[in-house]
């Protein structure tokens, strides 16, 4: 796990706009830590938050720390713009990574690294915190590199 300020992709993206489901999440990327939505009733972990466990639809969910590991479920090289910020910017990696300590919930995210690296599906990855103490509101953004 690692952190940096250099930022992947141009900017003028978007920033995360938190709220009351996705606070915990942003607030733990702030200090370099993985929370995921977890249900205090059958304690199975689900990502995207919502207002409801997929599984036992119980209200009561909360969230807990995990390993900010995964591996490479899928992934795709994007060549073309999909914002007009990134112009100019291409190609990069974007991965979905599986959470097996989390009940294999999957996360999108960037891949660091050459944007024309060799990408295995299975490769392990690790969490990496990308953080905008510049920008109003500072953020942090999950991204993934490759371990090793």
């Amino acid at each position: 796990m690692s952190a940096t300020t250099t930022p992947y992709l141009a900017p003028g993206l978007a920033a995360p706009r938190p709220n009351d489901l996705d606070s915990a999440f942003w607030a733990a990327a702030a200090e370099e830590r993985l929370e995921l939505q977890r249900c205090d009733s059958c304690q199975r972990f689900q990502w995207g938050p919502e207002l409801i466990c997929h599984r036992c639809h119980s209200f009561e969910l909360g969230y807990a720390e995990v390993e900010p590991t995964g591996v490479i479920y899928s992934w795709e090289r994007v060549w073309h713009p999909v914002h007009p910020a990134l112009n100019g910017q291409g190609p990069y990696l974007v991965v979905l990574v599986e959470l097996p300590q989390a009940d294999n919930v999957r996360m999108v995210g960037n891949l660091l690294g050459d944007p024309n690296q060799h990408v295995a599906i299975g490769a392990e990855v690790e969490a990496t915190f990308e953080h905008h103490p510049d920008a109003e509101p500072p953020y942090t953004l999950v991204q993934w590199q490759v371990v090793g």
